[in-house]
């Protein structure tokens, strides 16, 4: 694998809006685009992106919009769910992939694909979904009145230190389960990288949750092979809204719970996620 493949790129749309991601893999192998969550970034495939590579697969991640180093535009009033997908389309679009695609995609990622299934279904060859949200009635009920409507003061939200979003990791990391503290599911590095993306993040993107389309009833019309993976213990999306799934999706190949792990079982656990992933794919 050349050195410059797995460096950070970036790309301009036609509309001026950069988008930063990474590419790692032979061009001409099967493409699999991976796209991350809410207030997350690319380095959310840090561990899985290799695998893909050495595996034979062309892995892509890009910086999804208002996210990490992508495009932030300063009217929070273009933070909706359609902005985010027509941005991540577009920079499909301008990778010219030919062949069908493998989707990637964890909780807010997770419904941009659904939706690109839905109206792209011709370019997908099979679709990932890690603790996807579909739905906004997924989220705890402060959390649906906090994003019932749009927020217009996101100052408090836009001066939060790095120090303090760090606090707010670790504390959410250390995981409560039966009554017991049990120690931090996630490791230094990867707590590091979620307090910088949260601090990177545009306030703006908090708008997005409540433009969230209603994706549930065009769920029997994605007919590609799915992988379901979620945590059990997510405290982020309702755990049981996952399950539900196996009944509206017609085509779920495999489902995975892994008991001990929250919203990120890509990073909780990626020596028991990946392996899942890839015989999910060797099998298509």
């Amino acid at each position: 694998m050349m050195k410059d493949e797995v460096l950070p790129k970036s790309g301009v749309l036609e509309n001026d809006n950069l988008v930063k991601y990474v590419q790692q893999g032979d061009p001409a192998n099967e493409p699999v685009i991976l796209v991350h969550g809410l207030a997350a970034s690319l380095h959310d495939w840090d561990d899985l992106l290799p695998v893909l590579a050495e595996s034979g697969y062309t892995a892509r991640a890009l910086d999804l919009f208002g996210h990490g180093e992508s495009h932030k535009p300063l009217d929070h009033n273009e933070f909706t769910f359609d902005a985010v997908f027509d941005h991540f389309s577009e920079w499909v679009d301008s990778q010219h992939i030919t062949r069908s695609m493998i989707l990637v995609g964890h909780s807010l990622g997770g419904g941009i694909i659904l939706q690109y299934a839905l109206r792209h279904p011709e370019r997908v060859r099979a679709l990932i979904l890690v603790n996807p949200f579909y739905d906004i009635q997924q989220l705890p009920p402060f959390m649906r009145f906090l994003f019932r409507k749009q927020l217009l003061n996101t100052k408090l939200i836009k001066r939060t230190p790095y120090r303090l979003f760090r606090i707010f990791v670790d504390l959410s990391s250390a995981n409560f389960y039966g009554g017991q503290s049990e120690p931090h599911m996630l490791p230094e590095h990867i707590r590091y990288q979620t307090a910088l993306d949260f601090s990177r993040a545009s306030a703006g993107i908090y708008n997005i949750p409540y433009t969230l389309p209603h994706l549930t009833l065009e769920m029997p019309r994605i007919d590609r092979p799915t992988l379901l993976i979620w945590g059990q213990r997510d405290q982020t999306l309702a755990p049981e809204s996952f399950p539900y799934l196996k009944k509206i999706l017609p085509n779920i190949v495999a489902s995975h719970a892994l008991p001990i792990c929250g919203h990120v079982p890509h990073q909780c656990h990626p020596e028991k996620f990946n392996p899942l992933v890839m015989k999910f794919l060797k099998e298509l």
